[in-house]
């Protein structure tokens, strides 16, 4: 058995949400990250824009659907590698790579030309966006989960776009109508499209979903060509029908 997957998975909730993406690109959201593991204990959690998607071979696909959400996308890697998307980075304990992102970002602070250390610092922060300890804590319903996050073989597009927070503080994202226009601006300005042709897998909870979604394929998405609508509408697979399997 493959170790990783030729696909990258997305999951979701909600079959609106599905459709949502199927329309429109991945919405990169401010999602909270534990970053616990630095050091700084008033800094738990930073919240970044993320669209997350993991590097594992359907065979163990079930266990992560059962807490993410049973409807999703599967898409190449090469329209992930084109987008700008990368594996995290996964730190483990308090160890010498733990150590080299603190001495980073004390680096950062101490360059004397402010314009330098701001680079600096906008650099160190994007890096930091791609780490995340191998097992930690993420905030679900409000509350800290338990993860090894190790095992998500995780890979992320975080934009870049001067239109847009770089991060959040804790109490920013706690913020309800900052939160919200926060993820208002990275859906105006970085939306993360793909064409049919990058799509290998699109997934529904049950085969009672199926019919809806070939509904809206043909009906939603008919800006397509019809040869396109067909190779989507032939993705469409219920993971209902092939959990015996998996």
């Amino acid at each position: 058995m493959n170790p990783k997957s030729h696909t990258l998975f997305h999951f979701t909730k909600s079959r609106d949400t599905l459709k949502h993406i199927l329309r429109g690109g991945f919405w990169p959201r401010y999602c909270l990250e534990d970053t616990s593991w630095l050091g700084y204990k008033e800094f738990p959690y930073i919240a970044y824009p993320i669209v997350c998607f993991c590097d594992i071979p359907l065979s163990r696909i079930k266990d992560h659907v059962g807490f993410y959400g049973e409807y999703g996308l599967g898409m190449t890697k090469e329209w992930a590698e084109a987008n700008g998307l990368n594996p995290v980075i996964y730190v483990s304990s308090d160890n010498a790579v733990a150590q080299s992102f603190r001495d980073l970002n004390m680096h950062a602070h101490h360059i004397s030309d402010t314009s330098q250390q701001n680079a600096a610092k906008v650099t160190m922060r994007y890096l930091l966006a791609h780490a995340k300890p191998a097992n930690g804590t993420m905030v679900v319903d409000g509350g800290p989960v338990q993860k090894e996050f190790y095992q998500e073989s995780e890979w992320r597009y975080i934009p870049k776009h001067e239109n847009i927070p770089e991060y959040l503080k804790r109490e920013q994202f706690d913020d309800a109508d900052g939160l919200g226009a926060a993820n208002d601006l990275t859906k105006e300005f970085c939306l993360l499209r793909f064409a049919p042709k990058d799509i290998k897998y699109i997934f529904v909870k049950t085969d009672a979903d199926i019919p809806g979604i070939v509904d809206f394929i043909q009906t939603e998405l008919d800006s397509y060509p019809g040869a396109d609508l067909k190779v989507l509408v032939s993705r469409v697979i219920s993971l209902e029908s092939i959990a015996n399997d998996l």
